[in-house]
Order: C-alpha cells, then structure tokens, then sequence
C-alpha cells in the first residue's frame, strides 16, 4: 500500500513538472520524436515485405524465406553488438547519421529497383535482397540501440520515469500507425514509391540528429540535466 501511494506522488510530482517547467515539456517533445523517428525508420515495413523481396530474388520456397528471415536477424544481432562497441567511442550522433545513410541508400536501392521492374534479372533481385540486409544492419547499429539510451539519458531524474514511460507509449503508437499505414499506401503509392517515400524519411531524420540531438557522449546525467534546467538549447544539453 506505502509503495503504491509512492508511486501515486512521484507521478503526481512529475506531472506537475510537466506543467510547471518548459525545459522539461521540450526534452519529453525531443523524447517523442526520438521515438516517432525510430519507427518511421520503416524497420517493421521492411521486415513484413522481406519474404516478398527475397521471393523475388528467386528464393520461392518456404526454407529459403525462412534462411532470409534468419540472415535477417542475424544482421541486427550483430550489428547491435558494433553499436554497444562503438557508442562510446564514436557517440551517439555520429553513428545515427551515419545509420540514416545506410538505410537510406539500401531503401532507395530496393525502390529505384521495384520502379525500374527490374527484379526479374536475378543478379538485380539478389543485389533488392542484399539492401534489405543492409538496411536491417543499418537499423541495428543506429536507431534500435541508440534512441533508447538516447531517452534514458536526456530525461531528468525528476521526470524520468514520466518522460520514459510517455515517449515509449509514442514508440508504440506510432509503431502501430506505420504498420497500419503500409497496405494503405502500398495500395495508393506502390511499393516502389513506399519505399522511396521511407527513404526520404532517413534523408529527413538525418537532418533531425544534425541540428536538433544532443551529443550525450562522456557527459553525466547530472550535467545533462543541469544544463538543461540552465535554459541550454536542445542540442547543446549534452554541451
């Protein structure tokens, strides 16, 4: 009962925080964007269309999807590992830039090939294939990682679990809206077209972590949050 009336008033402290402090209101909407960008990423698009592409590539039986599938997965296990490795040495913004230039190139390469209705040759069809892989490696080693301590670094202790728990819940709208939209604009754009629209999102997101991100690298949460509460610009908390 004294633990739940605990968490009664932290997060009644935290909204009124949230009410009271417009440094805080502008690190939860930089939290949501995070996350927002994350999906809009198209990682769950490329996943659902992957058996189709590597259908295309001449991969038409069941086992065949399946080993795509896994090389898949294989590709963001360790693509993971290189950004656990590097984030700390490189930082956080150099590797997302670098992830939005992958998977841009890889998804503009599977569209510039399903416009051109050159899937048919299979050497074109492997190369669909393989930028898929490059765009799930892409993923791995920037946005799936990095967002995520991207928010758990960002956030005052005062509002970290309010901001946490809200820019998470936008993960997962949003999640839900990207998924719910693919058929749709499948059905009115093409998938060529889908696919170049989401390769133009990594063009935008690129821009969003240049001018807009923090470079939290090295720096304590303490200073984060100082510098924030001192009225610092978005991008220079991580100063």
């Amino acid at each position: 009962m004294l633990a739940f009336q605990s968490r009664v008033l932290h997060f009644t402290f935290e909204t009124a925080l949230l009410k009271t402090s417009s440094p805080f209101r502008h690190v939860l909407s930089l939290g949501v964007c995070l996350q927002i960008i994350q999906q809009i990423t198209g990682i769950n698009i490329v996943l659902f269309y992957a058996p189709r592409i590597f259908q295309f590539a001449g991969f038409s039986s069941t086992s065949e999807q399946l080993w795509g599938t896994i090389f898949i997965g294989i590709a963001n296990m360790f693509s993971t590992l290189i950004a656990l490795f590097f984030i700390d040495k490189l930082g956080r913004k150099p590797i997302m830039t670098l992830g939005f230039t992958i998977m841009g190139i890889a998804l503009a390469t599977v569209g510039f090939l399903l416009k051109m209705d050159l899937l048919h040759n299979p050497v074109l069809a492997n190369i669909a294939a393989g930028a898929l892989l490059l765009f799930v490696f892409g993923f791995g080693m920037s946005a799936g990682p990095v967002v995520w301590l991207l928010c758990s670094e960002i956030f005052p202790l005062a509002g970290k679990d309010f901001g946490v728990t809200f820019s998470t819940a936008a993960n997962w709208i949003s999640n839900a809206i990207v998924s719910g939209s693919f058929l749709t604009l499948l059905h009115y754009l093409g998938s060529a077209n889908t696919f170049l629209l989401y390769a133009g999102f990594q063009a935008f997101s690129w821009l969003f972590f240049v001018f807009f991100v923090p470079e939290t690298k090295g720096v304590s949460l303490e200073k984060i949050e100082s510098n924030l509460f001192s009225g610092l610009p978005l991008r220079k908390i991580g100063s």
